[in-house]
């Protein structure tokens, strides 16, 4: 599990590989990544876009961004939390992803950047 916080909004990453989707043979590796947003800031805060970057053991980046989060964009009272399931494919078993969220304070307007910590994406036989 990874977590960063910032501004008061914290950000909780698991991830799991996906076998039954993946075909390591065709270099074809699945994964599915949980992220957790906590408000624990004083402020009502909206999730506006997504900017990822999903590296792979050959060093090749791509760069993943849009609207939201699996087609939403979340609104969170203080003390509220959002929570979403996505996945990523990768041509190797070994990769990382990192990026950050434009939030926007409901109260004033004023946009800022969520840090999304960087996490591995790992098939569990490469562990071994």
């Amino acid at each position: 599990m990874d977590t960063k916080t910032t501004e008061g909004v914290k950000i909780t990453v698991t991830t799991n590989y996906l076998p039954d989707y993946s075909s390591p043979v065709q270099q074809h590796f699945v994964f599915a990544y949980k992220i957790k947003i906590e408000n624990n800031s004083e402020f009502t805060v909206k999730l506006l876009r997504r900017h990822w970057y999903i590296h792979d053991a050959t060093g090749v980046m791509r760069e993943v961004e849009g609207e939201g989060v699996v087609g939403q964009q979340p609104v969170l009272e203080p003390g509220e939390s959002h929570e979403y399931v996505s996945g990523c494919n990768l041509k190797t078993g070994i990769g990382k992803m990192r990026g950050n969220y434009l939030m926007e304070r409901m109260v004033d307007g004023r946009k800022f950047h969520v840090t999304i910590p960087e996490f591995t994406l790992v098939v569990p036989y490469k562990l071994n």
